[in-house]
C-alpha cells in the first residue's frame, strides 16, 4: 500500500467556508485592508494618520502629513482593475485550490466575466504569486516531482515523449507546526522542447 501524501490531504477551506467568509464586497474589502494594514493605514511616505474617504464607491485614505492619497487597491494587482473584489478574491481561491490548473475558460464561467478578462486575472494572480515566491528560496524538506502537460491534441505520440507536451517540475518547502501542510510552492518552471 501507497504511504499517504500529506500535501494531498493538508486542510483546506471548502467552496462554502470561503462564501461564508468572503461572500460579500464589505467582507473582502474588511480582510483586504487587514491583511494589507494589519496595524492600520500607513502612509507610502511612512504616515499612519489619515483621513477615509469613498469617491465612485470606493474607499480611500488621504495621508494627514503629505496629503497623499492612496486607494485599498493601489500598488497592488488589482490596481487597475474594475472587478469587484468578491471576484477577485473567488478568482485567488479557484487558482490556488486547483490541484491541475484551472483553464480561464473554467474561470469565466466560475466568475460570470469574459473570457479575455478571466484570462487577464489568471495571469496578472499567476505573476503575483511568482514574484511573492522568486525571492524566497525554497529549504528544509523539499518535495519535487516532475510531470508533464498536454496531451489533448492527437498525433504527438503516446507517453513522456510526445511533442504535444511540455516538460516541468514542482517543488514543495514542507514545515512541522500545528498541521503539515504545504507552506511555499514554487511557480512550475515551464520549458518548451526543441
Amino acid at each position: 500500500m501507497m504511504a499517504i501524501n500529506a500535501i494531498q490531504f493538508q486542510k483546506g477551506l471548502s467552496l462554502a467556508a470561503f462564501l461564508k467568509e468572503y461572500g460579500s464586497e464589505e467582507q473582502c474589502e474588511t480582510a483586504f485592508i487587514k491583511a494589507r494594514w494589519p496595524h492600520g493605514f500607513v502612509c507610502p511616505c511612512g504616515h499612519t494618520t489619515a483621513y477615509e474617504f469613498r469617491r465612485q464607491g470606493r474607499r480611500y485614505w488621504q495621508c494627514g502629513a503629505c496629503r497623499h492619497q492612496t486607494s485599498l487597491r493601489s500598488g497592488t494587482v488589482m490596481e487597475h482593475g474594475h472587478l469587484p473584489l468578491t471576484k477577485w478574491f473567488l478568482a485567488i481561491y479557484l487558482i490556488t485550490q486547483s490541484k491541475t490548473n484551472i483553464a480561464a475558460l473554467a474561470l469565466m464561467r466560475q466568475l460570470g466575466i469574459s473570457w479575455k478578462a478571466a484570462w487577464l486575472l489568471k495571469h496578472k494572480l499567476m505573476a503575483a504569486m511568482a514574484q511573492r515566491e522568486a525571492d524566497r528560496p525554497l529549504e528544509g524538506d523539499i518535495r519535487v516531482d516532475d510531470a508533464y502537460l498536454g496531451g489533448e491534441r492527437t498525433g504527438g505520440g503516446p507517453g513522456r515523449g510526445s511533442t504535444n507536451k511540455v516538460a516541468f517540475v514542482a517543488a514543495v518547502e514542507m514545515r512541522e507546526g500545528v498541521r503539515n501542510e504545504c507552506v511555499s510552492i514554487r511557480s512550475p518552471a515551464f520549458r518548451s522542447r526543441p
